[in-house]
């Protein structure tokens, strides 16, 4: 797979990556699979984890100013 920002080779790799979800709320997933570029550090998420994540936050707590929670496979 190649980069769509710079066109070097993206691996997988797991990490942290926080996501703002609203204006005072901020949730860190951890061990979240991403595909990561070895030159600029651009990532992507493939579809299967997108979706867990977009199902991940919307059950966040909303009234929480900072949530952190294990992304599981």
């Amino acid at each position: 797979m190649r980069c769509t920002v710079c066109g070097s080779t993206v691996k997988p790799l797991v990490t942290d990556l926080p996501f703002k979800v609203s204006e005072t709320t901020v949730v860190i997933l951890k061990s979240l699979p991403v595909w990561q570029c070895d030159n600029c550090s651009e990532y992507v998420l493939d579809d299967a984890a997108m979706s867990r994540v977009e199902d991940i936050l919307r059950r966040v707590n909303a009234a929480a100013e900072l949530e952190i929670i294990r992304f599981a496979a």
